[in-house]
């Protein structure tokens, strides 16, 4: 329907408000069909952007863009709604010390450029993956046979890397305490509990809290003095911001 030598214009536009996250690869769609493309951010990933806001331009054959703009769409939506995301529960804790990072809970393929997301949102990316960072959780620990047993085996396969340790109680928090873990993840406390966990580490490790970390519940967790605030739905869970692509013109 469209003839080979038809060009266009097109616009994008932010239908809701957020922050915007992916324009960089949004244009590696286009230029993947057609490498002549012109795409021109008009913003910048991390941007807060209004109802409105023209995000970017693009011209060109008229083809490659009818045949990039969904994936380019694609890319945009999902990565600023979790840029969006994080953005909101950034707020709720800037009073404090705490930081928001985001977990493993990543979609296949796309693990990097979602925690790209994240820090356009103002997180902080925690671990790439476990060649990074050891991270030892609770099934771990059941087949290692306690938390001491699984810090000490993890020590010696490897030595030198940040290791980290979930616990679920007090008791296994001082047993972790006891091997000098890096970073502690305190999963799914209580608050009470949580803040009792701050005074008895005192310092001697960073301390991450984990586990329905919502805007209803992340201000209060952050308040009891942690060092970072994981939350998987940041990535897993967030819903795509509504950016549209319009054409302005065409030949």
């Amino acid at each position: 329907t469209i003839p080979a030598s038809a060009t266009a214009t097109a616009t994008f536009g932010a239908r809701q408000p957020g922050v915007i996250a992916g324009l960089p690869f949004a244009a590696a769609a286009f230029h993947a069909i057609d490498p002549t493309v012109r795409f021109e951010a008009l913003m910048a990933d991390g941007q807060p952007i209004a109802r409105g806001d023209v995000l970017a331009r693009v011209s060109g054959n008229a083809r490659a863009i009818l045949s990039a703009e969904r994936v380019a769409l694609n890319y945009l939506t999902h990565l600023s709604g979790i840029a969006t995301a994080t953005a909101r529960l950034v707020e709720r804790v800037r009073h404090t010390k705490a930081r928001i990072v985001e977990t493993r809970k990543t979609t296949p393929g796309l693990r990097l450029i979602e925690k790209y997301a994240v820090a356009c949102g103002g997180g902080q990316n925690h671990r790439i993956g476990l060649y990074d960072a050891i991270l030892i959780k609770d099934n771990h620990i059941a087949v290692a046979g306690g938390v001491g047993e699984a810090i000490r085996r993890a020590r010696a396969h490897a030595p030198g890397v940040k290791l980290e340790i979930e616990v679920g109680s007090l008791a296994e928090l001082d047993d972790a305490l006891a091997e000098h873990p890096d970073i502690i993840l305190l999963d799914n406390m209580p608050v009470a509990t949580m803040r009792t966990a701050v005074d008895r580490v005192a310092g001697r490790a960073l301390l991450e809290a984990s586990g329905n970390i919502t805007l209803a519940t992340v201000q209060a967790v952050a308040e009891t003095g942690v060092d970072y605030l994981s939350s998987g739905a940041i990535t897993h869970s967030a819903p795509a911001l509504d950016i549209g692509l319009d054409i302005t013109s065409a030949r």
